[in-house]
């Protein structure tokens, strides 16, 4: 950048959900000059089409799976479920999710005192002196200046190519979130978390579903997850069909349904259902941004490539959150918005660190790990051995007269000291957040705990 030009904004930020407005408050706090820019609806995935209204739909399909299933678990209670109104269930987590786009994040611009411009940013100028362009809805275009730019414009659903896809309705992850009727079956491609989700959710309120999986569920976590949630997926109705390569996919004109042509475990098979969900993960958004212009790299994904310390290709520009492709919680994405700041304006040099980072899945039971699994492990050199506590040993689970599920603990079998943590049970989101302080303390078990693989 030459002497001459004149720097709009300390800090520009592409992107308004939880690592952009994280950045633009402790930017605002050091006494930076900060511009946010946002294409669409202020507050990103999280809040509006992500956690926010997927849990919020869970809840209350819990609730009603609760009132179905309360009778058969305790004697003496007789409760029952009425029909579903999708309508008003959707009317209602769009209202839930207005209320805390307003009151968790519009209402904060105002208070930090950052400015917000709506429209496209596209980078332009040179890698020594990037400039951002900004195409409003009217076609004008706004050039800004800053010393540092921060690339926190998340993620979308992806879908893998299939022949066919393109011409078929399918849902993703959002759209499945504004239907206004309940299908009457769905079938559901992928077997990660949310696919998981929306499967258990859809069939509680009262679809059909089967769920296609390449590999198995929850397939980055110990086997025990797969295991257990298939018997409790089984128990719901919910089929699931392991080994399977989609391969085409067409509208029956006659019925209406959705056929899907694929190969399970090397045998030809067709599935019909009245809607197709594609859950097969999502990848980070970065089209249209002109990263090459100023020499941002970017990888097979489309993610910005970033150094530990989330810096890019050129020293001026950051990124965090999903569009980095690392981790995709909110909480990461907010923790590193802030850790740009400190690295870029104060010259901090911190890292990010994935190894102590919890992991919940909001199925019911819930899914929740933080640290290693055994294979992860071995991988790494380290002799483990494992502890697998099966909920039925477990008094709070037999007095909730739920005992599927799980808590099994990774460790170091040469010193003891605890690596990883995994439960399926009940809120176990709640072990693996005390999970983090038991590894960060470097806890140990007993040395007579038998090795992984071994029986338990």
């Amino acid at each position: 950048m030459t002497k001459a030009a004149v720097l709009d904004y300390d800090l520009a930020v592409i992107g308004s959900g939880g690592g952009a407005f994280a950045a633009a408050i402790r930017a605002t706090a050091l006494g930076k000059r900060v511009v946010m820019i946002e294409r669409a609806t202020v507050c990103g995935t999280c809040v509006n089409t992500g956690c926010v209204p997927s849990k919020a739909l869970l809840a209350a399909t819990d609730a009603r799976h609760v009132a179905l299933d309360a009778s058969a678990r305790f004697p003496g209670i007789t409760t029952w479920a009425g029909d579903v109104d999708m309508s008003g269930l959707i009317g209602g987590k769009q209202a839930l999710v207005e209320t805390m786009r307003a009151g968790k994040y519009v209402d904060l611009i105002g208070a930090y005192g950052w400015t917000l411009r709506q429209g496209n940013a596209a980078f332009a100028g040179t890698a020594d002196e990037p400039v951002l362009e900004i195409t409003g809805a009217d076609g004008s275009v706004q050039a800004v200046r800053a010393a540092h730019y921060l690339v926190a414009t998340g993620s979308a659903p992806w879908a893998p190519a299939i022949e066919g896809l393109d011409v078929v309705d399918y849902l993703t992850s959002t759209t499945a979130m504004e239907l206004q009727e309940v299908p009457a079956s769905l079938l559901v491609i992928g077997g990660g978390y949310v696919a998981l989700e929306q499967a258990q959710l859809f069939a509680r309120l009262g679809s059909q579903v089967t769920m296609l999986v390449r590999s198995r569920l929850a397939s980055a976590e110990e086997p025990d997850v797969s295991r257990t949630l298939v018997g409790v997926f089984a128990d719901e109705g919910i089929r699931v069909v392991r080994r399977v390569v989609a391969s085409a996919v067409h509208t029956d004109p006659a019925t209406g349904e959705v056929v899907l042509a694929a190969s399970v475990a090397d045998r030809h098979e067709e599935f019909r259902a009245g809607r197709l969900l594609v859950a097969t993960g999502r990848r980070p958004v970065t089209q249209g941004l002109n990263l090459d212009a100023v020499g941002v790299a970017t990888g097979d994904r489309g993610e910005v490539v970033v150094q530990k310390a989330l810096v890019s290709t050129d020293p001026r520009i950051w990124a965090a959150g999903d569009v980095t492709g690392h981790r995709e919680f909110v909480y990461v994405a907010a923790s590193y918005g802030a850790l740009v700041v400190e690295n870029a304006f104060n010259g901090t040099r911190r890292e990010v660190d994935y190894r102590h980072l919890p992991r919940v899945t909001f199925t019911s039971p819930q899914v929740a790990a933080v640290g290693m699994t055994d294979k992860q492990a071995n991988a790494a050199g380290i002799r483990c051995q494992c502890q697998v506590l099966p909920l039925e040993y477990v008094p709070r689970a037999l007095v909730n007269r739920d005992t599927r599920g799980f808590i099994k603990i990774v460790a170091d079998a040469d010193t003891g000291r605890i690596l990883g943590i995994t439960a399926v049970a009940r809120d176990a989101g709640e072990i693996a957040a005390a999970g983090v302080y038991i590894l960060e303390a470097a806890m140990t078990v007993p040395s007579r705990s038998p090795a992984c693989g071994a029986p338990t």
